[in-house]
């Protein structure tokens, strides 16, 4: 499998571990088009890679991903096309990581926000430092929680949890996080990597394809309830994205102010 036509998304193989790195250190990993469209493609080619067996997936820097990229959340305001691509590819992303069948293990140091954190609790493993920072304020700039936020933390940490964060967008730090079995373990910084490469090998080691199918066979069941939310989720999304209210929160984080909603 040829990996080049990838650029935001740093692409690495070492045996039958790969390695996926979002590549935007600057702006902490932020999710832009070219993230976004890279992400729809790349679980695919991972499952049709036969060199493959397990996937690391982690951020550049000191970012897992700070979520949303501010100018590409502006530019999609009132753009009923470019919002429907937006969610379109949401959907992929989610369905394509509950179909791939390797094991995937995140990496997270840092902020894991908005879609950096459904990227990171759709993994089997996730890993992060206890000053690793999960979130998903979609409700703080207007926005349902479409990209896999409201499959994934009601099955990870029951319903009555999962309310208090998805509709505050309140954040959680990694050591509580891996408390309350929102992730697999909290590992001090300079551990991470170590454990993280004790996993990967574990598994590329391991019976790949009892792993896999038993892989597959946990996810079946999330996958009858993930395609009972996404839909209802990314439609939702794609209608909030055009409303008043998303533009008011979008324009208060670009001044740094307080948005005043008007509920519309």
């Amino acid at each position: 499998m040829n990996y080049d036509g990838y650029e935001a998304l740093k692409i690495e193989k070492n045996g039958s571990i790969l390695t996926i790195t979002i590549d935007r250190p600057e702006v902490k990993n932020a999710v832009n088009p070219q993230v976004h469209d890279e992400f729809s493609r790349i679980f695919l080619d991972v499952d049709r890679d036969p060199e493959v067996s397990v996937v690391i997936l982690t951020g550049a820097g000191d970012a897992f991903s700070a979520g949303g990229d501010i100018d590409w959340l502006t530019s999609l305001h009132g753009d009923m096309a470019a919002t429907v691509a937006s969610i379109e590819n949401d959907r992929r992303i989610q369905n394509a990581m509950l179909d791939l069948e390797k094991p995937i293990i995140a990496r997270v140091v840092g902020p894991a926000v908005g879609l950096g954190c459904s990227l990171a609790l759709f993994c089997d493993f996730v890993y992060a430092t206890p000053e690793a920072r999960f979130a998903d304020p979609h409700v703080a700039v207007a926005l349902v929680a479409g990209d896999g936020g409201a499959v994934i933390w009601p099955q990870l940490i029951g319903y009555a949890r999962a309310r208090k964060y998805l509709l505050t967008g309140d954040p959680i730090f990694g050591a509580e996080a891996a408390e309350i079995g929102l992730i697999t373990a909290s590992v001090p910084i300079e551990e991470i990597d170590e454990v993280v490469a004790a996993m990967a090998n574990r598994m590329a080691s391991g019976a790949t394809q009892a792993i896999k199918w038993t892989k597959a066979s946990i996810n079946a069941g999330l996958k009858v309830t993930a395609n009972a939310i996404i839909d209802r989720a990314a439609g939702y999304e794609n209608l909030t994205m055009l409303t008043e209210d998303h533009k008011i929160a979008v324009d208060a984080f670009r001044n740094r102010t307080k948005p005043a909603f008007v509920g519309r």
